[in-house]
């Protein structure tokens, strides 16, 4: 059973920064491409940011809105990818899920990241 699970968000002020996590089980981890996906209220999901298995080397690639400012990162051993989150915005505020890429896993819970202003 593929499982994935968020952990991370909170609530922050503009410019402040969290750090996501998302813990996989049920793959072969290393092989899979994965990314972090978010959905706000009235919005569509849309890919943040995503980070390639070993087969692609690892490449990454981020949503021109939060170049600069996220990072996604993969630890293959401990079946984890994060996003480091800076110089938070107001419309960076939504549910974040992590998923393969494209997304092929039932979506977990996600985390709620709200930032105030």
């Amino acid at each position: 059973q593929v499982q994935l699970v968020e952990s991370g968000g909170g609530m922050v002020q503009v410019g402040g920064s969290l750090t996501l996590s998302c813990a996989a089980a049920g793959m072969i981890f290393k092989l899979v491409d994965m990314a972090w996906y978010r959905q706000a209220p009235g919005k569509q999901r849309e890919l943040v940011a995503d980070i390639a298995g070993i087969v692609n080397d690892g490449r990454i690639n981020y949503q021109d809105s939060v170049k600069g400012r996220f990072t996604i990162s993969r630890d293959n051993a401990k079946n984890t990818v994060s996003l480091q989150m800076n110089d938070l915005k107001p419309e960076d505020s939504a549910v974040y899920y992590c998923n393969s890429n494209p997304s092929r896993i039932d979506w977990g819970q996600g985390t709620q990241v709200t930032v105030s202003s």
